[in-house]
């Protein structure tokens, strides 16, 4: 079989890990890059030996296929017109910076019969696909999102940026809808959120608390997943995956603490001995963008939807849309005026306590 002809559009640091990888790729040849900045184009042209193209529609004619790791605003409009070419796609998350036009490229890619893969690259995290062989009834979902500030991907606050991957992750647990929406963000030093909070209820029941930053001191990227029968903790820059499994008699609601002991404080090491156990799974060391890769690859070859395809970017896009609504409307007062609503909104002036008076004897 023909080597699959493939671009990476994009020269930036992401665009640079997929046109190297793609070299490991069986079944795909690297065989052109495109970026509009000169230092970009320059920088790939010394590490690929590719043609290496200001405008993308350059490669056109010579790609079977291409990864669209541009800037968020412009996925869009570049995809749009290479799906029109008949191009299979892999667009770097999120798939557009619009539910309405993430709809369009689902619609438009299906009328063609073409892949288009959106690079939720957490789906392939070897923590999170262990995580889906223990086949967890997942009910509630805590995760932490956090980094310094990047200094890139500026174009979208923290929610599309960051907290995206997580949406993603918690809409691959259930394909029911989304019951509600609430949530909250800040801006600190860019013109969008640079930090936010949401909580999503989905019509199964399903409860998810998401927190994001990009202006934390410290890195993190861990999630909770609990279930009527245990719990895990995913570790993904680890990565590692932690599990709590409970005992049936907690399950069947049958534990009785005080039939259990008289000293409920000193009851925790036989707690997690005998009722709570706890278990560290192996893993299998894999690196997430290739694996990405193969998948991509394998679709086209073979017709099957990749393992995060386009309507799955577009559910999470469709989501993150409605936290970005809820981030707008949050109120930091109670009676606040319109400059005190949203991400953006001006902190009032410190109100000092009052001192207390004392009672005269």
């Amino acid at each position: 079989m023909t080597n699959l002809r493939i671009a990476v559009i994009g020269a930036g640091h992401l665009g640079r890990i997929h046109s190297k990888l793609l070299g490991s790729v069986d079944g795909a040849s690297l065989v052109g890059i495109s970026d509009p900045v000169e230092s970009a184009r320059a920088r790939a042209s010394e590490m690929f030996s590719v043609p290496v193209v200001e405008d993308y529609r350059e490669l056109i004619d010579s790609i079977d296929a291409a990864v669209i790791a541009s800037p968020t605003d412009s996925h869009a409009e570049i995809a749009t017109e290479l799906l029109k070419a008949g191009k299979h796609l892999l667009v770097e998350k999120p798939l557009a910076i619009s539910s309405s036009d993430s709809d369009r490229l689902v619609m438009l890619a299906n009328s063609k019969q073409l892949t288009l893969q959106v690079g939720h690259v957490e789906r392939f995290n070897p923590a999170f696909t262990a995580l889906g062989q223990l086949g967890v009834d997942t009910k509630y979902v805590e995760a932490v999102r956090a980094s310094r500030f990047p200094g890139r991907c500026l174009d979208v606050g923290v929610v599309m940026d960051l907290m995206i991957h997580d949406i993603d992750l918690v809409c691959s647990m259930t394909d029911t809808a989304v019951k509600s929406v609430s949530a909250s963000g800040l801006a600190v030093v860019s013109d969008h959120e640079d930090l936010a909070e949401a909580r999503i209820e989905f019509e199964c029941g399903l409860v998810a608390n998401l927190k994001a930053s990009r202006v934390s001191p410290t890195p993190a990227r861990s999630m909770q997943v609990f279930g009527p029968s245990g719990f895990a903790e995913i570790d993904f820059s680890g990565p590692a995956l932690h599990t709590v499994q409970t005992s049936d008699l907690l399950v069947d609601r049958q534990f009785d603490l005080e039939d259990a002991t008289d000293n409920p404080l000193g009851y925790a090491d036989e707690l997690f001995t005998d009722h709570l156990k706890i278990g560290t799974q192996e893993l299998e060391p894999r690196n997430a963008i290739l694996d990405e890769l193969h998948d991509f690859v394998i679709s086209i070859q073979s017709g099957i939807a990749p393992t995060v395809s386009g309507a799955d970017g577009a559910r999470a896009v469709t989501i993150a849309e409605r936290i970005l609504d809820s981030i707008s409307e949050h109120a930091w007062y109670q009676d606040a005026t319109p400059s005190e609503i949203g991400a953006l909104a001006n902190a009032r002036t410190r109100i000092e306590a009052k001192p207390r008076l004392r009672k005269v004897a």
